[in-house]
């Protein structure tokens, strides 16, 4: 009975991947596809991507889109991280609201947000463009790093930071020091969750940018009303920047910890 219900769960995990990364496969292969046809392979060519590549507006959307990312994960990543910490020493009913504030816009739909911050916008004037969309991403990308890093920072010991300050530590050198690096899976793993949002989202990008501003989501939407196999050769250049980020994110660690094992190893000898 438990051989077949293992056998059971293999086929239900095989079936489950399939489904998630079979259009993504499907996707990329069609990106090197010689003709027009989204469901016919003509033959191999890179005539999809150098006509991406000479596409101005194109590549406009896909250098905005990565800029974004970049800059709304560092300063939610450093905003959210320091909320955390921030929270963690705070009275516990100060803790839970906040937290509760924290969960709503997660659990909120992205069109009620992506509503609200037009509507924000609109009303204290400012003009929409670069800037605003920059803002909306950091706003909805920090609440993941808070969620992030929270549970990372309630499995220390709360006298960590005393301690570190009686040995001679100033506040700043026992945060940087002491409590950081003891929270830097949490940190990567919220800022790797920020990135990814940022790139994928459309609903809000699309409700808060003006002037022409367009991310990769809101070109691919606007090239979908027509066939054009370069939306394949561009959503395959994400996914491989998407992959790109993860491997060294999983790898920098990897390589830390057998740095250290090293060094112990000399240390001990």
């Amino acid at each position: 009975m438990k051989k077949e219900k293992r056998i059971f769960g293999k086929l239900l995990m095989g079936a489950m991947l399939i489904f998630f990364y079979l259009p993504i496969v499907f996707m990329i292969i069609f990106s090197f596809n010689s003709g027009k046809s989204l469901t016919h392979f003509d033959g191999f060519s890179l005539r999809w991507y150098e006509r991406m590549f000479n596409n101005r507006e194109m590549m406009q959307s896909l250098y905005t889109t990565i800029i974004v990312a970049v800059i709304a994960t560092a300063v939610s990543t450093v905003l959210g991280t320091v909320s955390a910490i921030g929270l963690s020493k705070s009275r516990r009913v100060i803790k839970d609201v906040a937290m509760q504030v924290n969960d709503f816009p997660i659990m909120n739909p992205e069109i009620v947000t992506a509503i609200g911050l037009m509507l924000l916008f609109i009303t204290f004037h400012v003009e929409k463009g670069f800037m605003t969309m920059l803002l909306a991403h950091i706003a909805f990308c920090t609440p993941y790093v808070i969620l992030s890093v929270m549970p990372k920072i309630r499995s220390l010991d709360p006298n960590l930071a005393d301690a570190a300050m009686d040995l001679g530590a100033t506040p700043v050198k026992a945060l940087t020091s002491v409590i950081v690096p003891q929270i830097m899976p949490g940190v990567f793993s919220g800022a790797l969750i920020a990135f990814t949002m940022s790139c994928d989202d459309f609903v809000i990008s699309y409700f808060v940018t003006g002037r022409g501003v367009k991310n990769l989501s809101i070109m691919v939407y606007t090239m979908s009303k027509r066939v054009n196999p370069s939306i394949n050769a561009i959503s395959t250049i994400v996914v491989l920047i998407i992959t790109l980020v993860l491997i060294i994110i999983n790898v920098i660690p990897v390589i830390k910890e057998k740095r250290e094992k090293k060094r112990n190893e000399k240390v001990i000898a």
